[in-house]
């Protein structure tokens, strides 16, 4: 009887705490719902329908099209898709150099002022991380004047006899400028001719404009510092015990970086790859401070056009179409990185190496003192992995 009571009575404390959670979470839930749910499946609506901009979405004069908006973005063969299909090249490219470039400055920065030889720690950190606490829209200001015809860098590229180029008003692709160097004025039949969201391989092939490598540098220049304190906090939390181990083995400082400090950053490093992919595919206030898609389209981003479709053009559900593609896109990439840096078991034949430094530690466990000898042949072996 008394097994009962107590039974019935931990459940009652259970309900009453489940109770209490919900009551405190209700307003975050509620906030949530009203300002998060709610106008997402009203956008996912709209880039299903003909409305226009004004009234309700949900007025009887407005229409279920179905996924005519999506067709007309990706096989319309009109200047939609082309445009579409400029804007994902541009956007494109920009992923690709930027998230690489800034996770791996990102990384250096923190190692390198999480060094205790290092002076003045401090304001390196600060320094390094001022650009990104300043407003993007002043950034971008400020690079409009230092990337301009007569700007800072194109003096700073005179000195050693370069003639710098009119940054933002090239639409050169780099890649296209590399071969025209070597003569090379159209590439072959099977790129030009070829086409994949009505753009041509060849521009595909391209490269990011001489004005989008003007935006990839300033997002490199302003988003570095903050991952580099992720990398920084990540680094000071890590034990030296391990480290220690290695280095006894006899391995050297990069040897030390790769095989354990690097693998002990891996959540780190999928939280800052994650972060610069999501915000790299949003790219918007730059674009739109900046250049707002010139010089030639070349740097057009899906984030823009989808506002310049949308409050521009006011073909509002393909505005919504093109938001909604963007953020498919984002959570296919992000799933590959969480599959390409999930943690792997030992293969069978990495195994059958460490199989001798095994029966090494078991035989040493076995003998007088052997316990002590065996733990840190083990801490070495985890070295060494």
């Amino acid at each position: 009887m008394s097994a009962t009571t107590s039974r019935s009575r931990r459940t009652g404390i259970r309900s009453g705490e489940a109770a209490s959670g919900w009551l405190f979470t209700a307003p975050v839930i509620l906030l949530l719902g009203v300002f998060l749910v709610v106008p997402v499946l009203m956008a996912l609506w709209v880039s299903f329908s003909d409305w226009g901009g004004r009234g309700s979405p949900f007025s009887s004069g407005v229409h279920f099209v179905g996924f005519s908006n999506y067709t007309t973005l990706l096989s319309g063969g009109g200047l939609a898709e082309q445009d579409f299909g400029m804007s994902l090249k541009n956007n494109a490219w920009y992923v690709i150099l930027v998230v690489p470039i800034q996770t791996a400055v990102s990384l250096g920065l923190a190692v390198l002022v999480n060094r205790a030889i290092l002076r003045g720690r401090d304001f390196f950190r600060t320094a390094f991380y001022f650009p990104s606490v300043t407003s993007s829209v002043a950034i971008t200001v400020l690079w409009l004047f230092l990337f301009s015809t007569s700007g800072a860098v194109n003096t700073m590229l005179s000195w050693v006899g370069i003639h710098g180029p009119n940054w933002f008003n090239d639409p050169t692709g780099i890649f296209h400028g590399l071969v025209q160097a070597f003569g090379v004025t159209r590439g072959p039949a099977a790129l030009t001719q070829n086409t994949a969201l009505g753009v041509s391989w060849w521009d595909w092939l391209g490269g990011p404009s001489v004005a989008m490598t003007a935006y990839i540098i300033m997002a490199v220049f302003t988003t570095s510092g903050t991952f580099m304190l992720l990398f920084l906090a990540a680094l000071q939390n890590l034990g030296g015990d391990v480290t220690e181990a290695a280095m006894v083995d006899g391995a050297n400082g990069w040897q030390r970086f790769w095989r354990v400090t690097l693998p002990q950053l891996r959540p780190t490093l999928f939280t800052v790859l994650t972060l610069g992919l999501i915000g790299c595919w949003q790219v918007f206030d730059q674009i739109y401070t900046g250049t707002r898609g010139a010089p030639g389209k070349t740097t057009l981003t899906p984030a823009y056009l989808s506002y310049q479709t949308s409050f521009v053009n006011q073909q509002w559900g393909q505005g919504a179409a093109i938001a909604f593609i963007l953020f498919v896109i984002i959570v296919v990439f992000t799933i590959f990185q969480r599959w390409v840096l999930r943690e792997r078991k030992v293969s069978k034949r990495r195994m059958r190496l460490y199989q001798p430094a095994l029966t090494a530690a078991t035989v040493a466990a076995g003998a007088p003192g052997g316990v002590a000898a065996a733990s840190g042949e083990s801490d070495r072996e985890g070295a060494l992995r």
